[in-house]
């Protein structure tokens, strides 16, 4: 994610030299290993992927917190199903809502970085 085009420039190297086959792609080829050699490279993706796959094998049966569940049935509805559900799009800006567990609230798996 350090460079989020360099699996667009793979594929697409990979797409062309399918296509125009060899020797001609070679130029294709190429200008993709350069791309990716010069790209700005980050692990990070890879350790909150690893991080989430833990929790995932170590706390596997954490419930779904009540506002984001859906509640096509009165019962449900009655056991607070959706209750307090902010749905995204009617919100300008970010929304105050959790989607973790609550045993999972103070997890952060991946932090963006800010545009600039």
């Amino acid at each position: 994610m350090a460079d989020p085009q360099a699996l667009v420039q793979a594929m697409t190297a990979y797409q062309a030299s399918h296509a125009i086959g060899m020797p001609e792609c070679n130029v294709i080829l190429s200008q993709c290993v350069v791309y990716l050699a010069e790209a700005p490279k980050s692990n990070a993706l890879y350790t909150a992927y690893h991080a989430v796959a833990d929790d995932i094998r170590n706390l596997p049966n954490e419930p779904v917190p009540l506002h984001i569940r859906n509640a096509p049935t009165k019962l449900m509805k009655n056991l607070g199903y959706g209750k307090g559900y902010k749905y995204n799009p009617d919100f300008d800006g970010p929304v105050d809502q959790s989607y973790l567990p609550e045993r999972l609230q103070d997890r952060q798996y991946w932090k963006r970085k800010p545009q600039g």
